[in-house]
């Protein structure tokens, strides 16, 4: 991935982190904020994996920390 795209999608994930935080702030507009959230948190995500490939054994623990911490803001979010 060239390293100018890649500072672009992190510029976009800030903005929408800055957008996020914005809409968080009332709660007409918190359930927008949130998906801005984490739609900057999905672009950043993906940004960091396409530049640095891990290994086989460091890509899984990327995966398992996805899924652990996916997992417990799911059931946070429910409640």
């Amino acid at each position: 991935m060239n390293a100018n795209f890649a500072s672009f999608l992190y510029l976009v994930s800030g903005i929408l982190f800055i957008l996020a935080l914005r809409g968080l702030s009332h709660p007409t507009t918190s359930r927008q904020g949130n998906l801005y959230g984490m739609i900057g948190m999905g672009i950043a995500i993906v940004t960091t994996l396409a530049l640095a490939v891990p290994s086989a054994g460091g890509f899984g623990l990327i995966v398992l920390g996805l899924l652990i911490g996916g997992s417990v803001g799911a059931v946070t979010a429910r409640r």
